[in-house]
């Protein structure tokens, strides 16, 4: 089942789309809201079932879907929580500024949490007020929980998974080192997040999701350009049901809550950091990441952050080259 909410008011109408993004039908007879929808998910899952597959037989009114009029499918959320699941992208930024590595970052997830009471829909700017600041683009998963008990286990937590998708989570990576030397985390440095058009149910991703994973390319291009295209199965140290169950570790989690992958990163077949897709690479899923490995091999970084004007497309592929989740697509404006 894919779901999506349609821009209306502060937190959209919830519609059902069709497997192959071209149709919707309104939903907000069954749940108004996407949030709605999740915190009553036992009593309403099968009745948006039912109208997806209506909608899948074209019996009942549907409507074309078009991407720039969908907002985030939560345009705001109770809690948005990001870690750092591919530890290799960890290593080589630290790697670059000659930070050591401590050993605890391979078996215990980072993770901070992020602003959630406004994200940006997957058709919609990003708004850069002093390029100066390192805007950077990061393609990440993520997923929707239901309610996750307080000490939730990893089976537990994978169970609670609801909903999965994408996400540009945009960093400003020139206010990050001023922040963390504070101790105390983000925040300027956190704009809000893009999310894909459609969130999708677990069930109807069948094998590309397995082992608490999303197996399919992370599909990155940077004004036109093949950017990334690592595979978001491989290389992830931490699946999200160890994700899940560290941020329920000292507290609940309510319906609704988003948690994200980090960024995608795989390392090359031979071990070493990732190559350039033009140099028969796989690519990377933010700049910071080729600048490091720039830094890395020649000294200093050459690759530049993300300036006006500049576009952003992200996107995962089934097996005939269709977006699954919809596009995230946005244009970098001043101010």
């Amino acid at each position: 089942m894919k779901l999506a909410s349609l821009k209306q008011g502060r937190d959209g109408r919830l519609v059902v789309v069709s497997n192959d993004l071209a149709w919707c039908a309104d939903a907000t007879a069954i749940a108004p809201t996407m949030q709605a929808a999740l915190d009553d998910w036992d009593q309403v899952e099968a009745d948006l079932r039912n109208l997806q597959t209506d909608l899948d037989h074209e019996a009942i009114p549907m409507m074309r879907f078009h991407e720039r009029q969908a907002a985030a499918p939560l345009p705001r959320a109770y809690q948005w929580a990001d870690g750092s699941a591919y530890v290799n992208h960890v290593a080589l930024v630290r790697q670059a500024r000659a930070a050591d590595m401590p050993d605890s970052f391979w078996h215990d997830p980072l993770m901070y949490q992020g602003g959630s009471d406004g994200f940006l829909g997957p058709r919609d700017p990003i708004p850069l007020k002093d390029e100066s600041w390192g805007c950077d683009l990061e393609a990440e998963v993520v997923v929707v929980t239901g309610d996750v008990p307080l000490g939730a286990s990893r089976e537990e937590a994978l169970a609670a998974v609801r909903l999965v998708g994408l996400t540009n989570d945009v960093s400003l990576r020139n206010l990050i080192p001023g922040e963390l030397a504070k101790g105390f985390g983000f925040f300027q440095s956190k704009p809000a997040s893009a999310f894909s058009p459609v969130f999708v149910t677990p069930d109807a991703l069948g094998d590309w999701w397995k082992d608490g994973k999303l197996h399919r390319k992370l599909m990155v291009d940077l004004n036109g350009q093949p950017f990334g295209r690592a595979e978001a199965g491989e290389d992830m140290t931490f699946d999200f049901g160890v994700l899940i169950a560290h941020a329920a570790k000292t507290r609940a989690l309510g319906a609704g809550t988003i948690i994200g992958s980090g960024t995608v990163s795989n390392r090359d077949s031979d071990g070493g950091p990732g190559k350039p897709i033009a140099e028969g690479g796989v690519g990377y899923s933010c700049l910071a990441e080729v600048r490091t490995v720039e830094t890395i091999l020649r000294g200093k970084p050459e690759t530049p952050f993300l300036k006006a004007g500049d576009t952003v497309r992200i996107w995962a592929e089934d097996d005939k080259h269709h977006p699954i989740f919809g596009t995230i697509e946005q244009v970098v404006t001043a101010g």
